[in-house]
């Protein structure tokens, strides 16, 4: 038996076991140092060509109001897997990070914090309150791109974008000022959800509703009233202008028309009897008491009938002065009396138990209360005329609405929904499109362009609206904010140099490629960019949107505080390192499917980490004097291994292309495992040492090339690992023409 010439020194790293703890800050550190997360740096050095395709993706900004759980965890495993992948086939790829200032949440928080030292906002005032507010929001920024960094994502930090930051704010202006000028921006008297607790407006998108189990009320406004009405709030009945009811129903059709004047604990009514197509029949006694003032259907219903109405609540969840025995009360209070005062009068005739879904505010947690106010909205069935349209089916210069352009967009192919199962419900959210109300009474966030004289207290007068302030001391500035929809709904392009079309960035990455974010957002925020991109630039913000469902515990659970069974992924990095978790996300989760999350799953590529790593070794010791560059004769076998791997390779290429990361991330997982170290490696042993030497030699250089183009393959999944090994690389196994040291723009295998 000839000696193995090929045996030669290795690196001593690789004579224990891989430790990702010790690995992964310093790699990190080189790609950071390198600039190659910057698309004009790759291009600078070489590694990129300057007249390459561009290929582009904005990080869905996360709230600076904590730090980064599983789900955020998931979305960076999947864009930075994109990212990376295109990166390394030669594209100008730019990932620009950013975080979201999340008026509500950030400064619902900040009020909480100041609550436990016992002092209030308006104690503070507006100004020394956002100092605070923006204090926090600096230091859960920080918090957050660590954690980002420690996720291997590849981001280009010299982009980096804040939602309130001076540039997105001069976005944010002159979208308005357009919009108010084009009359799709009003100010106008129409039912909001009001949140008690926070004090604000919401929008539809912000609320939760929660089931819970409550009392449905069957009672006679008085003992003459020929119809009994349901309804689960019987204290805002002091409010009733009507009763309505079906047109078809029999029961209570010779009433149609007939009016009633009541007083009712104590408040003259006068309740006229309509019709209405919308009230369902069979729901309670099929009659309805209507009150305009604190129900958008109610208020629909009386706009229909010409209905006079009038407010019984508060903002504070209190009954109004001058409503009979419940004047001033909360509402609870209220409630119970308006019970006890039926009961009284033998006006109650039934008590039953029901399920209702509780609206809710998602930020504090408060019962919703519709009431009719003064906002800003936009007009999403407004017409308008799109002057430079590149939507499909919508020429330049022809009328169009926000509704139809987001219909269009995707009716249109030209965004594409991934899974496509979720145009159904993009449909079905826009079909059911209201007004969207914009503004908020908070003090964080983007403060509305529009201006009032100082004498007019109740902005009565028409507003100055302006991108810059005005002149004049007697104006003073709207103290509402803006949704934060509304400028994260200009992510894309805001980020990218907008309002400046001319800016190189705008013009060479806009449209972007790509649109990663969880489902649940997609009527939140997937939407909104889409009115936003086709308004304003009459064009689409992405061409994909890619759909990632939620992460749940092993048991298919939702994670939560209350189940004891939250995963921290940071917590999981400093165990096992990135790679694991990574590829604990990525595998066995198609796109818009839940996915099941374990410890024992992520220690499993732990493992897997370590085996390329172990695997490594072998291929270092035996490799020495291997050189890609000069294939030799190949046995049988050795070539036969080589077709099929190139047909592996294609498919893996193919299934990322299609954005099935789950299949190609498992796919590399068992041909690493099971056929290049199990089946390749193993019988490559005995033909290395082996007498023949033209097979050694076979032998030997077909290691080298598979396990050169096998971490090439696996570097867009476990970037770590991957790099780490390819840094010890010699030269002679590198298999690239450019002979790159650092991985991540190396090119990607050709097939």
């Amino acid at each position: 038996m000839q000696p193995n010439n090929s045996a030669a020194p290795i690196p001593e790293k690789f004579l224990k076991p891989y430790n990702p703890q010790d690995t992964e800050p310093t790699i990190y550190k080189k790609w950071e140092e390198s600039g190659f997360f910057n698309p004009d740096v790759c291009v600078e050095k070489g590694a990129t060509a300057a007249d390459a395709p561009a290929f582009s993706i904005v990080l869905p900004p996360p709230n600076v109001t904590g730090t980064l759980h599983v789900g955020h965890a998931a979305m960076l495993a999947i864009e930075d897997s994109l990212v990376r992948f295109e990166r390394m086939r030669g594209k100008r790829t730019l990932w620009l990070p950013g975080t979201d200032h999340a008026a509500i949440a950030t400064q619902s928080r900040v009020e909480k914090n100041l609550e436990k030292e016992k002092i209030r906002k308006h104690d503070l005032g507006r100004e020394k309150f956002l100092e605070h507010v923006h204090q926090f929001a600096q230091e859960s920024h920080d918090t957050i791109t660590t954690q980002i960094r420690g996720m291997g994502a590849s981001v280009d930090w010299s982009r980096e974008a804040y939602t309130l930051d001076d540039a997105r704010s001069l976005a944010v202006r002159t979208a308005f000022k357009k919009m108010y000028d084009d009359g799709l921006i009003y100010r106008g008297h129409r039912i909001v959800n009001w949140d008690p607790k926070g004090q604000t407006t919401i929008s539809d998108d912000e609320i939760v509703y929660e089931e819970r189990t409550t009392k449905l009320y069957t009672f006679r406004y008085s003992k003459d009233f020929p119809i009994p009405i349901a309804t689960t709030r019987p204290e805002t009945k002091v409010g009733d202008v009507a009763v309505a009811i079906h047109p078809d129903d029999t029961r209570y059709r010779q009433y149609i028309g007939k009016e009633y004047e009541i007083i009712f604990a104590g408040t003259p009514l006068a309740i006229k009897i309509v019709a209405d197509a919308s009230v369902d029949p069979q729901f309670g006694t099929g009659a309805v008491g209507i009150t305009p003032a604190h129900s958008k259907i109610d208020n629909e219903i009386a706009w229909r009938n010409n209905l006079n109405s009038g407010t019984v609540i508060d903002e504070h969840a209190r009954m109004v002065p001058n409503v009979g025995i419940v004047s001033g009360m909360k509402i609870t209070e209220a409630r119970d009396t308006i019970v006890k005062w039926l009961e009284k009068n033998h006006l109650l005739e039934k008590v039953e138990d029901i399920k209702q879904n509780v609206a809710t505010a998602e930020r504090t947690g408060g019962i919703i209360e519709p009431l009719p106010k003064l906002q800003w909205f936009v007009n999403v069935n407004q017409p308008f005329y799109l002057k430079n349209s590149k939507i499909s089916g919508i020429e330049s210069g022809s009328q169009t609405t926000l509704k139809e352009i987001m219909r269009k967009t995707v009716e249109s192919g030209m965004i594409k929904i991934v899974p496509d199962r979720f145009e159904k419900i993009y449909y079905h959210w826009i079909d059911n499109l209201r007004d969207w109300c914009i503004s908020r009474q908070i003090w964080f966030g983007h403060r509305i362009p529009a201006w009032y004289k100082k004498d007019d207290s109740r902005r009565e007068r028409s507003p100055i609206v302006s991108i810059e302030t005005p002149e004049g001391s007697d104006l003073i500035q709207d103290p509402d904010t803006l949704d934060t929809w509304f400028s994260s709904g200009l992510w894309t392009f805001s980020t990218l140099g907008w309002p400046n079309e001319e800016a190189p960035d705008f013009k060479t990455y806009h449209p972007t490629n790509l649109l990663e974010t969880g489902y649940d957002i997609l009527p939140f925020w997937v939407a909104r960019m889409i009115l936003m991109s086709g308004y304003l630039l009459g064009d689409i913000p992405f061409k994909t949107v890619y759909l990632h469902g939620l992460v749940r515990d092993g048991k298919g659970r939702k994670m939560s505080k209350s189940l004891g069974n939250i995963i921290d992924p940071l917590d999981m990095i400093k165990k096992y390192g990135a790679d694991a978790v990574r590829l604990s996300l990525l595998i066995g989760t198609g796109p818009g499917n839940d996915s099941k999350l374990s410890e024992d799953k992520i220690r499993g590529y732990k493992n897997f980490a370590n085996k390329i790593w172990n695997a490594t070794r072998f291929v270092l010791e035996n490799t020495a004097t291997v050189s890609l560059e000069q294939r030799p004769p190949l046995s049988e076998k050795n070539t036969a291994d080589l077709e099929a791997f190139k047909t592996f390779s294609a498919d893996i290429t193919a299934d990322i292309e299609h954005y099935r990361l789950y299949l190609a991330a498992e796919k590399l997982y068992h041909y690493f495992w099971h056929t290049f170290a199990d089946v390749i490696i193993e019988e490559s042993k005995k033909v290395i040492t082996s007498e023949d030497e033209t097979a050694a030699i076979s032998a030997r250089w077909t290691l080298a090339y598979l396990l050169s183009a096998l971490l090439k393959l696996l570097h867009p999944f476990m970037p770590f690992v991957t790099e780490a090994i390819w840094e010890s690389l010699p030269e002679n196994i590198k298999n690239t023409d450019t002979k790159h040291s650092l991985l991540i723009i190396t090119p990607w295998p050709s097939h």
